[in-house]
């Protein structure tokens, strides 16, 4: 009799992130640490969230429930006592009590797993088989348990390092701890698990034996190595980092961005680059950034919740801080900070400039050393600067302030008030000369420093 396809039956998704995470030296749960601008959990429940599981739950310790609003749509139960990655998935049983399907186990430090290989090893259940688990090949001496594949090319056990002959230790078909197990049997093989080991614990990679126990028929999908690394230390997430990094930035080349120094570009998990977009080295993406197409980042740039339109220049040395917007064709040059503004078409703020809760309006022109002056110690104040306005360099528009359209304000102002369409606005102490000063000065020098010597 054939099985049901994998699109037909039901699948509830269980995430383990109980763990301490010790090794990591931190006060923040491990599954917490962000790569690419997102946690590790948040990645580990991105994979299998693309196979729209019917139910989500994670499992995580006492005092840690806060992780699972890293995980849209997950339910989190407590596993009040840490006796294992088996009993953690026991823990989660009674928020599937009304559930009915296959069950897939995931740990939530292992971040890097992608959609089609969560794919692959569901489609292994359909074979008819009771168990189905992740396996992958080791590059490197490693202490891993290994898959022990016999004759027929099916499952038969999974041997911990510390437990493996010579023999079994010269495969290098190690378990990555995901796995699935068929509706039918999943409960009655997870309840069988013993303890009988030196911690009492009862471990998750026993399924295959109680399931062998039972006559039952196990398997196996392959993963890339570089997908299953767990991440347990500060060295390990560095790690995880550049594996998702060098995705990111393959992935942005394929879509048609040009890196000009793919290494030295940093993209966090939801960066959105248009076509022809040329990156230039040393620029960084942190979450939230839409870039449109044939827009230049240049060299040594940071943005950050942005968004920048078709044909902009940025850079280098900007800082494009959350709620900054870029309009088509605009120009933010070098050392110039936006926060919360919009910088509207064909707009220029070309340099050294600080512009935050702002508009300038399109074609406008920022000279350099202009700031807005935004916040009062308590509140912050919008600036609004019109189409065609042209700001004087080393201008601090205090705010609240609008500079309508085509108004200019002199070099050097502080623009406290309101300037019309088309006017000129400058505030300046008047320039006084004193005749021979400079001259007299420079004699009272001299003599001073012949009488010194």
């Amino acid at each position: 009799m054939t099985s049901p396809s994998s699109d037909t039956r039901p699948l509830a998704v269980v995430i383990l992130a109980a763990g301490k995470g010790t090794r990591m030296r931190s006060d923040i749960p491990k599954v917490l640490h962000k790569i690419a601008g997102k946690s590790i959990v948040g990645h580990a429940a991105s994979a299998p969230a693309e196979l729209s599981p019917d139910r989500l739950v994670i499992v995580v310790g006492p005092g840690m429930e806060g992780i699972a609003d890293d995980v849209p749509g997950a339910v989190a139960v407590v596993q009040h006592e840490r006796l294992g990655t088996a009993h953690a998935v026991l823990t989660a049983r009674q928020a599937l009590a009304d559930f009915d399907g296959d069950l897939m186990v995931l740990n939530g430090d292992v971040p890097l797993i992608q959609p089609k290989t969560l794919v692959d090893l569901r489609e292994s259940i359909t074979t008819g088989a009771a168990v189905a688990v992740l396996g992958y090949h080791c590059s490197t001496e490693h202490a891993y348990g290994r898959l022990i594949i016999d004759e027929n090319g099916a499952l038969d056990r999974i041997v911990e390092n510390k437990d493996a002959t010579d023999a079994e230790k010269q495969t290098n078909l190690c378990n990555s701890n995901a796995i699935v197990l068929a509706a039918e049997h999943a409960w009655d093989i997870l309840t069988a698990i013993g303890n009988d080991n030196a911690q009492g614990e009862y471990y998750l990679p026993d399924v295959v034996k109680v399931a062998r126990a039972k006559g039952l028929n196990c398997t196996y999908a392959l993963a890339p190595e570089d997908e299953v690394h767990g991440i347990n230390s500060r060295s390990e997430l560095a790690r995880a980092e550049g594996f998702l990094q060098a995705r990111l930035r393959q992935r942005a080349m394929d879509e048609g961005a040009t890196l000009i120094a793919p290494d030295t570009v940093f993209f966090s998990h939801d960066t959105k680059l248009g076509r022809d977009v040329i990156v230039e080295p040393h620029v960084v993406f942190g979450p939230g950034v839409t870039v449109a197409d044939n827009v230049t980042v240049k060299a040594f740039s940071h943005l950050e919740g942005a968004t920048v339109a078709d044909s902009a220049t940025v850079g280098p040395y900007v800082r494009l801080r959350p709620g900054a917007d870029v309009g088509v064709g605009a120009k933010i040059g070098n050392f110039v900070e936006v926060k919360k503004a919009s910088i509207e078409e064909g707009a220029k703020v070309s340099h050294l400039s600080y512009i935050g809760d702002a508009r300038i309006g399109a074609h406008a022109n920022v000279g350099a050393g202009t700031i807005t002056c935004n916040y009062d110690g308590y509140d912050k104040h919008f600036t609004d600067v019109g189409a065609g306005a042209f700001i004087g360099s080393n201008t601090s528009l205090v705010a609240p302030v609008k500079i309508a359209d085509g108004g200019f304000t002199g070099s050097g102002s502080v623009i406290t008030k309101n300037v019309s369409a088309d006017a000129l606005a400058v505030e300046r102490a008047q320039q006084k000369e004193v005749a021979g000063w400079a001259a007299k000065f420079r004699a009272r020098k001299e003599a001073a420093k012949k009488k010194g010597s």
